[in-house]
């Protein structure tokens, strides 16, 4: 029985080094969880910030007269101006399939018109409704638009094209 002792006593001694190794990994990967996290509220403490102090410039600068930088539009050419008309005139948000059929273009042209738009300087607002991509031009955008015609929008362009 001794013999079997000894056995049964060299296998649980085995069994409880592998729980030590087990235990010993589960506490390396929580320090490197924990550091993680704390970087991340690090992160998020530098973020807010940083966005205390651009609300504190925004606040200032219009406080004081000064006028925001208007952005800089890259020109558009005839596809990506229909689609920033359809975006333009409308309030609420528009689908692809929407904006789509309100330009008068395909489906897979217009995601294409769109993230050329935004690469060329104009400011979207995208949102998700019911697992559809919604679109539409920032407001504020839209009003510098009306008074300075940021797009370089006219008529004779359009006859042009």
């Amino acid at each position: 029985m001794s013999n079997v002792d000894e056995s049964i006593q060299l296998e649980l001694q085995k069994v409880h080094q592998a729980l030590e190794e087990h235990l010993s990994g589960i506490n390396d990967n929580t320090q490197e969880i924990q550091s993680l996290f704390d970087y991340l509220q690090q992160i998020e403490v530098k973020v807010e910030k940083l966005s205390q102090r651009l609300d504190r410039i925004q606040l200032n600068s219009a406080e004081n007269g000064t006028p925001i930088p208007k952005p800089s539009i890259v020109p558009l050419n005839q596809l990506e101006r229909k689609v920033f008309l359809v975006l333009y005139t409308e309030e609420a948000p528009l689908t692809y399939r929407e904006v789509a059929e309100r330009s008068q273009l395909s489906c897979a042209v217009v995601p294409e018109c769109i993230s050329s738009l935004s690469g060329k300087g104009v400011p979207l607002v995208r949102s998700f409704c019911d697992e559809q991509v919604m679109i539409r031009i920032e407001p504020q955008f839209k009003e510098m638009q009306a008074k300075e015609n940021l797009v370089n929008l006219s008529l004779q362009s359009f006859i042009e094209n």
